[in-house]
């Protein structure tokens, strides 16, 4: 895969850094154990039918599953400095806002954006008690979801083209 190139606001790249922000934080909070649901979801169990097995496995696989994680979320906010500055809604005015920014990824960079978005869903998903497409009401943070599943997809067409 060569570089692929995204077009989205400045807004747009603010509000991304601020939700990515978000979850780094949210992940540093777990440091020490997992007990908020949300990132629970990040690490999953790797025997459903055995509990025992099932505690061994997470605690084998959970710290470098959310060191990647972490890894993953900072490269994303690498890449959407701008200028090498990271810009959260707050920062911008209004002719700010609405400038083209162009992001531009590497394969790497690429994998952690796709993994990144996904697990902050999983968590959005959880925290909202989401399990089917089919589950959303008139809740506003429904449309947080709705926005980072519509920022895959754009990903994910711009890794086609």
């Amino acid at each position: 895969m060569t570089r692929v190139r995204m077009a989205v606001s400045a807004l747009e790249a603010a509000h991304l850094t601020d939700v990515v922000l978000q979850f780094t934080d949210l992940l540093a909070e777990s440091i020490d154990g997992v007990d908020d649901p949300g990132v629970a979801r990040l690490v999953p169990d790797g025997y459903r039918d055995a509990p025992e097995d099932a505690a061994e496995f997470r605690r084998l696989t959970q710290d470098d599953l959310l060191d990647r994680r972490r890894d993953d979320a900072a490269l994303v906010l690498v890449t959407l400095q701008r200028d090498g500055q990271t810009r959260r809604p707050q920062d911008l005015d209004r002719a700010d806002a609405e400038a083209e920014v162009i992001v531009e990824l590497d394969a790497g960079a690429v994998a952690a954006w796709l993994r990144t978005l996904t697990a902050v869903r999983l968590v959005i998903a959880t925290r909202l008690g989401i399990t089917t497409e089919e589950e959303q009401d008139d809740d506003p943070r429904f449309g947080v979801y709705n926005w980072l599943g519509f920022r895959l997809e754009g990903l994910l067409q711009a890794i086609e083209d």
